[in-house]
């Protein structure tokens, strides 16, 4: 399987957009653990977070005949790409 990866020129337009989102999300707040301004501070805080919340990988396969989306994993993290499928582990 091929890592793909995202390169981030803009965090604070990326942090901004998600934000948004958030905001603009049908959430109703009384039944979360948090609020919506803590939910803020946190896409704020951590640009791998807000990456990760305005990322649908339901959507890659979009308009690709014969490919259909059925689930998956998807992770954002900061730093360097690392493999996490490594031949050797397990």
């Amino acid at each position: 399987m091929d890592e793909q990866s995202v390169l981030v020129t803009d965090p604070a337009a990326v942090t901004g957009h998600a934000v948004a989102d958030r905001r603009a999300a049908d959430i109703d707040w009384s039944t979360e653990e948090g609020d919506l301004e803590t939910a803020v501070e946190e896409l704020r805080s951590d640009l791998a977070t807000s990456v990760s919340s305005i990322v649908d990988i339901s959507h890659l396969v979009d308009g690709i005949p014969g490919v259909e989306f059925r689930g998956g994993l998807c992770w954002a993290e900061q730093g360097p790409s690392r493999d996490p499928f490594r031949p050797d582990a397990g």
